[in-house]
């Protein structure tokens, strides 16, 4: 779409099943290849719109009727597969239209694949964990620094909350370079 039409401000929305587990070939292609367009992935670190069946972020241990032994393969972290698959702005909010709203005003200013993670409790197969006492927001991150990302990223594992579990919220990493579009 940004070929035909580059003036075009593309948006794209899916859940952690298909970013993550089913299309994550696509989402680290669209990291890659830098193409100028916004991708929010809303995660609940389950299969929501099913039978509550676990994805590649839910935590280890985790107990349903589809794993009544639990989980034992540890989550994926998306924010560190972003990083390392080359994405230019990285960011996490909780599902808040205030933060959402926040975090699309940052991405009107960059040009490039804009990758933002909405955590989403799913109220029936994975409810809220007390998400919210853990998070904390990254202000005074330099979210320029590629390590320093790298280690906000490694703050939270998804891998469910112990005492002093913190997860950041904000931009993690945003850096320019050249977009697709561009390219060819």
């Amino acid at each position: 779409m940004k070929i035909a039409k580059p003036k075009l401000d593309v948006f794209g929305f899916s859940g952690d099943v298909d970013s993550y587990s089913e299309g994550i070939s696509h989402l680290v292609h669209a990291a890659r290849y830098n193409a100028n367009f916004t991708l929010l992935v809303h995660n609940n670190q389950i299969f929501a719109l099913t039978v509550g069946q676990p994805t590649a972020v839910t935590e280890t241990g985790h107990v349903d009727k589809t794993i009544p032994k639990g989980v034992k393969i540890p989550p994926l972290n998306p924010i560190k597969l972003m990083l390392a698959s080359g994405c230019g702005f990285i960011a996490r909010v909780f599902a808040d239209a205030k933060q959402i709203e926040t975090i699309l005003k940052e991405t009107k200013k960059y040009k490039g694949f804009k990758f933002i993670e909405v955590i989403q409790p799913c109220l029936i197969f994975h409810p809220d964990k007390d998400y919210k006492k853990h998070f904390y927001n990254l202000k005074k991150h330099n979210n320029s620094n590629f390590i320093e990302a790298m280690k906000k990223a490694e703050e939270w594992d998804y891998n469910g909350f112990k005492k002093n579990t913190k997860i950041p919220l904000g931009i993690f990493y945003k850096k320019n370079k050249p977009i697709f579009e561009e390219k060819i």
